[in-house]
């Protein structure tokens, strides 16, 4: 029985991942050297593909790392002299301010429980902060901060740079990167393939930046930002990169765009839609993030009356895997992935096995 992956990461593969996967190694793709012509082409379409789905503009470079964990401290040593300020609202929110004290920076964060969301009027960004962390979709707890109050917090804050973590929302929220300084997301989420790449999306803001602390303190010796760049511009990395990686998700950002990211982002909500309304109504589940704003649209979190361990074990027997909660929340939550690689109709029968229960 093959079975359909509603999990929060590793997720659901896209339809198209297995063709593109047969080409890649029918071509030979993946013992091509990555300083020759076919690998620059091969680099330049994934990046041509990406800006158009996310919209993202010349000023800003699309840049591969080994993982969105990678992009925190990437970032972290970019932007960040002295001091750094964190909305932390969930596990990953915390470890990118973990990540800043590890990298012996000065975090602020703005704390509040897991479950609950921020919004831009109620922010106070310490003076001397350079950068501000926002998560905009909190994998843990299913929290989406709205993209109009994160532009508002950037508004309100022009001179600080703002990330944006969208690791399992990209290619969901529209952001303006006249706005975003940076912004950064994994593939095995929304894009619909295996762990082991990470996307950053970086300004040439933030490669000044990264370029004068250089002069102060280290910036990191591996995939520093100048060196990633300075590759960039030639349609390379600076060491040998995850071409298969890079390969396919060209291929289903192309997949995308053929449908259109506004299609996309359509079908999202009609599915999220679905879902929060079956956990409105059926007994036994209630949404675990109670301001309707906040909730995300990626990632359904819904607590349960039954062990979740036990609803899991029921809807895969039916051919379906949906995720625990996370962390404390394990045994008393699931969260629902809704990427693209999961149809209306298996939504449908998702919402219709669980109904059973």
């Amino acid at each position: 029985m093959s079975l359909t992956y509603f999990t929060p990461g590793p997720a659901q593969l896209y339809p198209t991942f297995e063709k593109h996967l047969q080409t890649f190694v029918s071509e030979q793709l993946g013992s091509i050297s990555h300083r020759s012509q076919q690998y620059r082409d091969l680099h330049k379409f994934t990046v041509d593909q990406l800006r158009i789905l996310l919209n993202v503009p010349d000023t800003h470079a699309i840049l591969f790392l080994g993982s969105a964990s990678e992009a925190w401290e990437r970032i972290l040593f970019s932007c960040v002299e002295l001091e750094s300020f964190h909305l932390v609202n969930g596990s990953f929110s915390k470890k990118f301010y973990d990540y800043s004290n590890a990298l012996n920076k000065y975090a602020h964060k703005l704390e509040k429980p897991m479950g609950e969301g921020f919004i831009a009027s109620e922010i106070e960004v310490p003076q001397y902060a350079e950068l501000i962390c926002v998560t905009h979709n909190e994998t843990s707890s299913g929290v989406q901060m709205p993209v109009s109050e994160i532009h508002k917090l950037k508004q309100k804050h022009p001179t600080k740079f703002i990330a944006v973590d969208m690791v399992s929302s990209a290619p969901y929220p529209e952001l303006d990167y006249s706005l975003i300084d940076t912004a950064f997301f994994s593939v095995q989420k929304a894009f619909g393939m295996p762990a082991g790449l990470g996307v950053w999306i970086v300004s040439e803001r933030c490669l000044e930046k990264a370029e004068y602390i250089k002069t102060q303190y280290s910036i990191g010796a591996h995939n520093d930002l100048p060196t990633l760049w300075k590759n960039a511009l030639n349609n390379e990395t600076p060491a040998t990169p995850n071409v298969m990686g890079i390969y396919l998700l060209g291929k289903i950002a192309e997949d995308f765009n053929r449908i259109g990211v506004k299609n996309i982002r359509k079908e999202t909500e009609q599915k999220a839609s679905m879902l929060y309304k079956f956990i409105d109504k059926a007994t036994g589940f209630s949404a675990f993030v109670k301001d309707k704003a906040s909730r995300s649209q990626t990632v359904i979190v819904t607590d349960t009356i039954s062990l979740s361990a036990d609803i899991i074990k029921a809807v895969k027997a039916k051919g379906m895997v949906v995720g625990s909660g996370y962390g404390q929340f394990k045994a008393s939550q699931l969260r629902i992935a809704n990427f693209p690689a999961t149809s209306v109709e298996q939504t449908e029968s998702l919402i219709y096995e669980l109904g059973k229960l």
